[in-house]
């Protein structure tokens, strides 16, 4: 009977983990997505780094929107 418990709680961590990576890929793409449309809309470098530190994002230079 343990070895079956163990095995379930195996299978959840592993559901868990499997979720909290798709949840962080999901929010580094928002977040690449929101840098690129204040990018956008900024006036010019200094206001662009501005405007995202403001808001918390990091401009990477990293295309991580999955798009060519």
């Amino acid at each position: 009977m343990t070895s079956a418990r163990q095995t379930t709680l195996h299978h959840e961590q592993s559901e868990f983990g499997a979720a909290r990576a798709a949840e962080k890929a999901a929010c580094a793409k928002q977040n690449a997505q929101a840098a690129i449309t204040v990018a956008s809309h900024a006036i010019d470098a200094a206001d662009c780094e501005y405007l995202l530190q403001m808001l918390g994002l990091v401009a990477t230079g990293e295309d991580t929107t999955g798009e060519e």
